[in-house]
């Protein structure tokens, strides 16, 4: 008899045979979007369980302490957890021609290199050189206020959230909330309940929206709704470092 193991793809190659033309279509037209599933239910864990590992951080935040909302997240040092280092430099080339079609469209500067590693040296000299990768984990009545993830002046456009615990199982609420302020109208709101092991897409700060003088400005917020029962944990991925 011949026995087989099955190996899961690289967490590179989960990334890159995402279809890139459906999510860059949702980002575009929402400011978000939801991929596959990018890790596994072991691989969530082992990612949970570095939460109590309290010298892989450099620091944790009180967000009722700060006004934040309620609840607490980690900060990871530069010396990333494998994961998190190899999905961050996968998704960095892929969300990239996002990061400059928007940059053009709004008449920006597209100061983006074609390497993550080109990038973060720019934002180490302009006196980002803090890790902005996050860990959170969430209680029952926790939340996040709307906020937006800039660290300085050195920003990349789109971040990721990851999933690593199982709604409606592990916890119940905690939807990903997100507002956009839309010209000359009330603001238009949207909720995603995050699969265990898949990302969301979506903007740090605003999008380009098609208006009938072309392209103008949409800001956009996001946060997490109150956190009903059990507790929720989350992966954020950013691409620049903080000051």
């Amino acid at each position: 008899m011949i026995h087989t193991t099955h190996l899961e793809p690289t967490l590179a190659a989960r990334v890159d045979t995402a279809d890139w033309e459906a999510l860059t279509g949702e980002v575009n037209a929402y400011g978000s979007t939801l991929t596959g599933r990018l890790l596994t239910p072991d691989e969530c864990a082992s990612i949970v369980a570095l939460y109590d590992e309290a010298e892989r951080f450099r620091t944790t935040i009180d967000m009722a302490r700060h006004r934040f909302g309620s609840g607490q997240y980690r900060y990871f040092t530069h010396e990333l957890p494998e994961p998190v280092r190899e999905l961050r430099q996968a998704f960095y080339p892929r969300l990239l021609p996002i990061a400059r079609d928007w940059a053009a469209k709004l008449g920006r500067p597209s100061p983006w290199p074609d390497t993550l590693e080109e990038w973060l040296a720019r934002c180490h000299e302009a006196g980002q050189s803090k890790s902005a990768q996050i860990l959170l984990r969430y209680g029952a009545g926790d939340w996040n206020a709307l906020h937006r993830d800039v660290f300085g002046e050195a920003v990349f456009p789109l971040q990721v959230v990851i999933g690593l615990d199982v709604p409606g199982v592990d916890y119940s609420g905690g939807e990903f909330i997100m507002t956009e302020q839309r010209p000359r109208a009330q603001s238009r709101g949207s909720s995603t309940t995050l699969p265990q092991g898949h990302g969301l897409i979506f903007t740090t700060r605003d999008r380009p929206v098609a208006s009938k003088r072309g392209w103008s400005t949409g800001p956009m917020r996001h946060g997490v709704s109150t956190v009903r029962s059990g507790r929720r944990h989350t992966l954020g991925l950013v691409f620049h470092d903080a000051k």
